[in-house]
């Protein structure tokens, strides 16, 4: 999966907006929160997410793609991996992971800051 089209399928998400907290670097917020890091690394698209809850839940995605996915630096210990865009996850287990990370950041917002409130 290209960049632009992972981009494109974060704000498609409802409430999905782009931020530039850092110089260089772009993020997917709904609310006030980031559901998705969108960077890369030695020239390899990535992208990041809230795997799960938790490291041992998000380790299954370094289990299964050693190659491709990475826990995220600093917030890696809270579930967040980094995944390889143009590697070997198929783009549809991509947009899964990126629904994921959007449901569960959504869940863990206010009320007020929920799309659709």
């Amino acid at each position: 999966m290209e960049r632009e089209e992972m981009r494109a399928y974060c704000l498609g998400k409802p409430g999905a907006w782009l931020d530039q907290p850092w110089e260089g670097d772009e993020v997917v917020k709904v609310g006030s929160r980031i559901f998705a890091f969108l960077g890369s690394h030695e020239g390899e698209p990535r992208i990041g997410v809230k795997c799960g809850p938790n490291r041992d839940v998000a380790d299954e995605w370094i289990h299964r793609y050693p190659a491709d996915a990475k826990p995220s630096p600093y917030i890696g210990r809270s579930g967040w991996n980094t995944l390889r865009l143009d590697g070997e996850i198929e783009d549809d287990e991509l947009t899964v992971a990126v629904d994921a990370s959007y449901d569960a950041v959504v869940a863990k917002l206010p009320k007020r800051e929920r799309p659709g409130a």
